[in-house]
């Protein structure tokens, strides 16, 4: 009998079913446990990564159960989409990462294409000070002026490279958003979402949170609608 189908016989063998090993019998398996992972050492491999999913499963779900009215529900936050979606989901974004710059306007995509999915930005400014400029200046605009959001998100975005004063002060000018001195508000929304961004594990930005998966990195459009799909109907059977 093929050894790895031996050692998964005796792994799926309940307890109760079996006579007790003998001490050669003992030896003997853990001899073939060993040959079979020196021969497939894929097994282990697959075996850690299961467990890791299952953990950062588990840490995710703890996070947001934790954190849920924060996460979706806090005025300070930038949102787009229905006021009581089945999905809603929340991006962890730095005007200065080019991969966000890429990624983000598939969001809005999502979110305007599906009425059930909604949207919850959480700026992260991991890329030095013109990210926390940027940051304060568009949530602060979202604090004064909700309706001018959006066209200076966008526009901030669309900048190629790292933002500086100039840059910013042109975004505003180009959305009409009023320069005023960025709230207090803004840099208290921007603490909060770096302890968020802690809680689950964020290193880097884009991160989004669709349901119970946290998307590291920006994907494709086609893989992007395929995971939001998914934890749609995960919501709607659940």
């Amino acid at each position: 009998m093929n050894k790895l189908l031996m050692l998964l016989l005796l792994i799926v063998t309940p307890v109760w079913a079996a006579a007790p090993f003998t001490a050669e019998q003992e030896v003997r398996i853990k001899e073939l446990i060993r040959e079979t992972l020196v021969s497939n050492p894929d097994i282990l491999a697959e075996a850690v990564n299961a467990w890791q999913q299952q953990t950062n499963d588990q840490q995710i779900g703890q996070a947001i159960e934790k954190n849920s009215k924060i996460l979706f529900d806090d005025p300070a936050s930038p949102r787009l989409g229905a006021k009581n979606a089945k999905l809603t989901l929340v991006a962890f974004t730095d005007y200065n990462c080019p991969y966000c710059k890429q990624f983000d306007p598939m969001l809005e995509k999502i979110v305007n294409k599906y009425p059930d999915v909604a949207l919850v930005v959480k700026l992260l400014p991991f890329k030095g000070e013109s990210s926390i400029a940027s940051s304060r200046v568009a949530l602060t605009a979202w604090e004064q002026h909700p309706e001018q959001f959006w066209p200076l998100h966008q526009r901030l975005m669309a900048k190629k490279g790292f933002h500086d004063n100039a840059s910013i002060a042109a975004a505003q000018d180009k959305t009409g958003v009023k320069q005023v001195a960025p709230t207090e508000q803004s840099m208290t929304t921007l603490r909060t979402n770096m302890q968020l961004a802690e809680q689950f594990g964020v290193q880097g930005t884009p991160a989004t949170l669709i349901g119970d998966q946290m998307l590291p990195g920006a994907v494709s459009y086609e893989d992007l609608e395929a995971l939001v799909k998914q934890q749609l109907a995960k919501v709607k059977n659940g």
